[in-house]
């Protein structure tokens, strides 16, 4: 799908003239995360896009941190639905692409029928949440320097790619699971341009937001090692209009592939409402 002068590669399915939903992958994954959650949306009679989003794309791969600063991320995301002629659509967001989405219903909120996040909570109750000394999510969070660090793919890619093969397993993905991604993100451009997200990340995220008047869901799973209960539960602190909050229990945080049949349950339950 081209988006201005960025070619995305994107999983569609579903009727071409049903509601569209969009499903924002994270990191580090591309949209074969969602590959159990597509063909339920699309047999119920739902246009779905599962893009791999920017970086993650070999055609959609420009340099440079500032190429991936959130609202870049988003222009993307409506250009997508432009694209389609979708003037309103749902959006889907995990991990990274829950982030995304929340900028989305922050910041364009008109163009949105739901949001749904999942595992990333409202980002000033993230940062909130961060800054706390009553809770372990600067803990949980002190990863990101070392994502953050210039050149940092260079040794996770050392060793036939052993510190991303790591990360993968070491949360919870199997070897099966984690293979499409780590096969889309083998070499230190893709790769790179991935963590350019984390680079990119600042104040920006959180700056000027207004109150969240979209129908959203956000789902937050207990075994999440990187996302804590209180910005989970304080999520709903910055939420004006029509909000539901889940928690999906024993659930790690790769909600889309260990939870898909409740998450699917529950996304055709919601999204009706708008449909």
């Amino acid at each position: 799908m081209i988006v201005g002068n960025l070619d995305f590669t994107v999983v569609e399915a579903g009727p071409e003239d049903g509601p569209l939903v969009v499903l924002l992958h994270g990191f580090p994954q591309v949209s074969a995360c969602w590959r159990r959650v597509v063909p339920a949306l699309a047999d119920a009679g739902y246009r779905v896009l599962a893009p791999d989003q920017r970086g993650y794309s070999p055609g959609a791969r420009p340099t440079g941190v500032a190429a991936y600063h959130s609202a870049e991320l988003t222009a993307d995301v409506l250009g997508m639905a432009d694209a389609l002629g979708a003037e309103r659509f749902h959006v889907v967001g995990h991990d990274w692409g829950a982030s995304i989405a929340w900028q989305l219903a922050c910041r364009h909120g008109e163009r949105l029928a739901t949001a749904t996040t999942l595992s990333v909570p409202h980002p000033l109750a993230y940062s909130t949440a961060l800054a706390s000394k009553d809770t372990d999510q600067e803990a949980r969070s002190s990863y990101f320097p070392s994502f953050r660090e210039e050149g940092s793919e260079h040794g996770m890619l050392a060793n036939d790619a052993a510190g991303l093969r790591f990360i993968y397993l070491a949360s919870g993905l199997t070897e099966e699971e984690a293979a499409p991604h780590l096969a889309a993100l083998s070499t230190p451009e893709a790769l790179g341009a991935a963590l350019n997200w984390y680079r990119a990340a600042g104040g920006h995220l959180i700056a000027d937001l207004g109150p969240v008047t979209v129908p959203m869901l956000h789902v937050w799973s207990t075994e999440d090692p990187a996302l804590g209960r209180e910005g989970a539960e304080a999520t709903a602190d910055h939420v004006e209009g029509p909000y539901r909050f889940e928690v999906f229990e024993g659930v790690d945080h790769w909600i889309p592939e260990h939870a898909p049949d409740r998450l699917n349950g529950l996304l055709l339950e919601w999204l009706v409402q708008e449909r």
